[in-house]
Parts: structure tokens; C-alpha cells; sequence
């Protein structure tokens, strides 16, 4: 039986490339984000990963969710991930910050440097949204 689960991850797109993080130890890119605490709510946990991730605030009333993707957890056999994608602007410049070691701009043709579920993302913002954030 497959176990899953369930994060949060921030979709900021820019000059038509979305933000990305590889945290120490892995060796894919993911979204921002995380696993909410228990208790927490999926906007609250955003805010507190997006900032402890990049250093970026994001104001709880300004998130927008986006999609819901359910794929493979990279890593780990036998455990799927819902991921819970939003949209929100930031403030301040991105930079890798705690766990994080590399920050980069992925496009659609990134997809073999990532986790399943932002394989996933990227499609969606390339066929479904066009990377059109107006």
C-alpha cells in the first residue's frame, strides 16, 4: 500500500521560468515549500516554507491556489506526494536560504532536472497555462 504525503509549493514565475530549489543531499530540483506541521493550514505552512526556504514574505491573504498534483515522492519507494500548488506575489529577492543548496530558473525543458510532481507542474503551466500569470 502506498503512502502519501501532502506539501505545499510555491509557483513563482518570472521572465517566463519558474523557481526551483534543490535542497542539500538531493539531486533533483523541487518547488519552495513543504509539509505543513499538524495543525498548520496548507496558506500558513506556504508562508512560514517560502520564507524559512528563499526569504520571501508571502501574505496569507494574497494566496491563490493553482492545482493539486499527485506523483511519485522522488526518493521514496512506495510514498506518492499531493502537492498543493499556489500562486501568491512575494516580497523580496529569492535566495537559498536554510536547507536549500541551489536556486535556479527552470523552463519546459527542465523537466529532466526535477522531482515527478514539478515534472508535472511545468506541464501544467506550459500546456494549460501558457506561462500567462495575467
Amino acid at each position: 500500500m502506498e503512502r502519501t504525503l501532502t506539501s505545499v509549493a510555491w509557483l513563482c514565475v518570472e521572465d517566463g521560468r519558474l523557481l526551483a530549489v534543490r535542497t542539500q543531499g538531493r539531486d533533483a530540483f523541487y518547488l519552495p515549500g513543504g509539509k505543513p506541521e499538524p495543525g498548520e493550514t496548507l496558506t500558513r505552512a506556504l508562508v512560514r516554507e517560502v520564507r524559512e526556504e528563499v526569504g520571501v514574505e508571502l501574505s496569507e491573504r494574497a494566496i491563490r491556489p493553482e492545482m493539486t498534483i499527485t506523483a511519485p515522492a522522488h526518493g521514496r519507494p512506495g510514498t506518492l506526494v499531493e502537492m498543493h500548488c499556489f500562486r501568491a506575489p512575494g516580497q523580496g529577492v529569492p535566495a537559498p536560504a536554510a536547507e536549500i543548496a541551489e536556486m535556479a530558473w527552470l523552463g519546459p525543458e527542465d523537466g529532466h532536472l526535477c522531482a515527478p510532481a514539478v515534472v508535472r507542474a511545468l506541464r501544467h503551466l506550459t500546456t494549460v497555462r501558457g506561462w500567462d500569470w495575467a
